[in-house]
């Protein structure tokens, strides 16, 4: 497919640059966790009424959720963005070497993911003007990725029930399309409640809830020899139950993520792991709940939209990273084993080679392994694609100091405004071609009917939001 309007979009790309860059080193400085990202989602909604967006605060009832939209008639084309940080990857920007603070930081790059998805929304509004052409281009600032499924509660609420297309991207060390490989994920609470009582004086009164925890542990990983060998369990304690060991601790608290390969095993292998804790409780003599917390779908494909998002990255080339950049990525690669090196190039099914930063577009027919992520319920609610742009040196671990590290850097500002042009050159042929749009609902609609959508949240299940909601 020849590419249209490369040389104007990228024009409206170069333009607005430098302010996605200001919004991305904001949300840098501002790191907030899951449901907080007031600040974050506060600077991206003033970003979207700078750029004459219409503006909806608060999407499916999420004060930190807002999404923008411009344009008139036409099919409708959505960007993702996200802003979300992790909890202990604080660092110091453009500085190698690791920080003993326990602070918040953006180790996922998701300072430059919505940053960059939003310059690619405002370069396709202000395309959309100068062109005349109908359609309408969408923003959403979605919270609470890493680990909230904000994407998830935005779907069941309806909020892109009359999308078109969407498309995302995520921060790593190569560029290209993502495929989507991703694992479906259910996250839940169980809480064992038992008796306490002295350790030493009266234990035989006690029920340890902390030894129902411990034997649920036990009993789960006795299961992982008999669940697919793509499935995964994960767990870590929320509540002990207490430091003193002279009390038969009567209240611990165990928190699961499942994951599954396809959405319809996730639910099976849940309730194998509730089983288990049933078990645990039966023979401790405690009692047990269970609360899910959060859930994500894995990701449908979508190759007619991955098609177009390849041809676009390789009509653009790869990023041009400068001298002082591949200085700065080789002192990152120096603070990272060998290992981590060979397992980013294992990762993408190359040997690897001597650069610090990639030089190359993944091919279209690549591999690349992900965890999970709530995009999954996006993709099947509407024909969604995502990207992998380049923001940090090769090798560098995502959810790790050295990714804080480098997310002002010059690096990350090269990639995040390169797969930024891939989005929009994307979505224009998108906007040109309303028969491409066509086969992307048409492949859409064939996988929904072989396997429809169950939401993974429970309909009791809700984002953690009430009391921001009364602030």
């Amino acid at each position: 497919m020849e590419m249209r309007n490369l040389e104007d979009i990228g024009t409206h790309v170069d333009a607005l640059a430098p302010a996605a860059i200001a919004l991305g080193d904001a949300v840098w400085d501002t790191p907030e966790l899951c449901y907080e990202e007031r600040r974050s989602c506060e600077l991206h909604t003033a970003m979207l009424h700078e750029q004459g967006f219409t503006v909806t605060p608060h999407v499916a009832g999420i004060p930190t959720a807002v999404m923008g939209e411009s344009g008139t008639a036409g099919p409708v084309i959505a960007f993702l963005g996200e802003y979300d940080a992790l909890p202990g990857l604080a660092a110091q920007a453009g500085i190698c070497r690791p920080v003993t603070t326990s602070a918040n930081g953006h180790g996922c790059g998701h300072n430059l993911l919505g940053a960059a998805s939003l310059l690619a929304a405002a370069a396709v509004a202000r395309w959309l003007r100068a062109s005349g052409m109908p359609g309408r281009v969408r923003y959403y600032g979605c919270p609470a990725e890493e680990g909230g499924a904000g994407k998830g509660f935005m779907v069941r609420a309806g909020a892109f029930k009359d999308v078109d297309a969407a498309i995302s991207w995520h921060p790593t060390a190569f560029c290209g399309v993502l495929p989507p490989s991703s694992l479906a994920n259910m996250r839940m609470d169980f809480t064992f409640s038992g008796r306490s009582a002295h350790a030493a004086a009266s234990p035989h009164l006690g029920r340890s809830a902390l030894d129902a925890v411990e034997l649920m542990n036990v009993g789960v990983n006795y299961l992982r020899e008999h669940m697919l060998p793509t499935s995964r369990i994960h767990y870590a304690y929320v509540d002990a139950g207490g430091s003193a060991p002279n009390v038969v601790q009567s209240r611990a608290v165990v928190r699961y993520s499942v994951r599954t390969e396809a959405l319809a095993d996730l639910s099976p292998l849940t309730e194998r792991v509730k089983q288990v804790a049933e078990g645990a409780a039966l023979m401790t003599g405690t009692t047990v709940t269970s609360h899910v917390t959060a859930g994500v779908a894995n990701l449908l494909p979508c190759p007619p939209l991955e098609k177009i998002l390849h041809e676009s990255f390789m009509e653009i080339g790869p990023p041009r990273f400068s001298d002082a950049d591949n200085i700065f990525a080789r002192e990152i690669q120096a603070t990272l084993s060998s290992d981590e090196i060979d397992a980013a190039f294992r990762q993408i099914g190359r040997r690897r080679r001597d650069i610090a930063l990639t030089d190359f577009i993944l091919p279209s027919d690549g591999i690349f392994s992900l965890g999970s992520t709530d995009v999954g319920d996006v993709s099947w609610t509407v024909p969604t694609v995502q990207a992998l742009g380049a923001t940090c040196a090769i090798g560098t671990p995502l959810h790790s100091w050295q990714m804080t590290a480098q997310g002002k850097s010059s690096i990350a500002h090269t990639g995040m405004i390169h797969v930024a042009r891939a989005m929009a050159l994307t979505a224009t042929q998108l906007f040109l071609s309303p028969e491409l749009l066509a086969q992307a609902r048409e492949d859409h609609a064939a996988r929904l009917a072989e396997q429809p959508y169950t939401c993974p949240i429970p309909p009791d299940t809700h984002p953690p939001v009430q009391a921001s909601l009364q602030d």
